[in-house]
């Protein structure tokens, strides 16, 4: 037997049990993961309260890295002993392991462990995708980045720096400006009393053509206020709650703004597009531009314990669940 963490009700940590399930089997097209680490990640909360819907009973998780058990018919790039890792989903990751699709993992480079990738696939991803693609950041510009200090952001605060860029981080403690200003936060903000009155001193009144935002109800107006006309609003998270209907006619109001809701699993959608995240991911991560900081390990089956832990923002950096 197979043991995984299931939700059988949506609620708080409490919901999540260890239970024996199936061993997987590989159907066509799909390869079984053995979990040497998996990755937690916000969007896990997520999918446990019920914001984001999944058929019950059901394990959760998004991020994983482990050895190939066996792979299905048709599977022609994979074979049993190959160090994988995989983001974005479907979800299924909070078990010692499963099946999943095998054209959604990526073999994993020798100089990269199990722990470092299972904590940097989704968050390293999601940066390169935010940096690379919905908004190319380009030398000299200035940006700015909530939750500095998380996951995603120690990533797009080092990798914004290699890329020329000068960082103003959002953090909630003085601990926690502290780390993000070690990974390459030029500027850093506690608190969210005036973030906007911030950038505009920081950037001489200029403000910033991009925002990062994963916080979601709480930074969503400071973050609009906090741009340059023509610039665009990034909100890719919900920490503190989803944002509430918006009358367009703002973004025309506050400079002709851009808004976008992008996610992980649109643009890794395609194949192509997939290996080219995490080939980009790999390279900064060998390079040394990039580290991944893994904070924070508990036990898979202790899982409800890293959840307490995350909610209440008492992590940095990445966490691992360990099989």
């Amino acid at each position: 037997m197979t043991h995984a963490i299931r939700i059988h009700a949506h609620g708080g940590p409490e919901v999540m049990l260890w239970e024996d399930v199936p061993t997987p089997e590989p159907g066509p097209g799909e390869a079984v993961v053995r979990h040497a680490a998996v990755g937690l990640n916000y969007i896990d909360v997520y999918f446990r309260t019920g914001l984001y819907k999944a058929a019950l009973p059901a394990t959760i998780g998004m991020e994983g890295a482990g050895t190939v058990l066996a792979v299905g018919t048709g599977v022609t790039d994979l074979a049993p002993g190959d160090r994988v890792a995989y983001a974005g989903g479907p979800i299924g990751a909070y078990a010692t392991e499963r099946s999943i699709a095998a054209d959604r993992l990526v073999k994993l480079p020798d100089a990269i462990e199990f722990n470092t990738a299972a904590a940097m696939m989704l968050q390293g991803m999601t940066a390169q995708y935010l940096l690379r693609r919905t908004f190319r950041v380009q030398a000299g510009q200035t940006i700015l980045v909530h939750a500095a200090a998380g996951g995603v952001g120690l990533i797009l605060c080092q990798w914004a720096k290699h890329l020329g860029a000068t960082v103003i981080g959002v953090v909630s403690t003085a601990e926690k400006a502290e780390l993000a200003s070690a990974h390459g936060a030029a500027h850093v903000i506690v608190g969210n009393s005036d973030i906007p009155g911030e950038v505009k001193r920081l950037t001489g009144g200029a403000m910033v053509p991009v925002v990062y935002d994963s916080v979601g109800r709480d930074t969503f107006m400071p973050s609009l206020d906090s741009l340059a006309p023509l610039g665009l609003m990034v909100s890719y998270g919900n920490a503190s709650g989803p944002v509430g209907p918006i009358d367009v006619g703002l973004l025309g109001a506050k400079g002709s703004l851009f808004l976008t809701r992008p996610s992980l699993a649109t643009y890794t959608a395609k194949r192509s597009d997939l290996l080219a995240a995490a080939t980009d991911l790999f390279e900064v991560v060998q390079n040394g531009a990039v580290s991944i900081r893994v904070n924070q390990t508990f036990p898979l089956k202790d899982a409800a314990a890293a959840h307490r832990a995350l909610e209440s923002r008492q992590t940095t950096g990445s966490t691992v669940l360990l099989p």
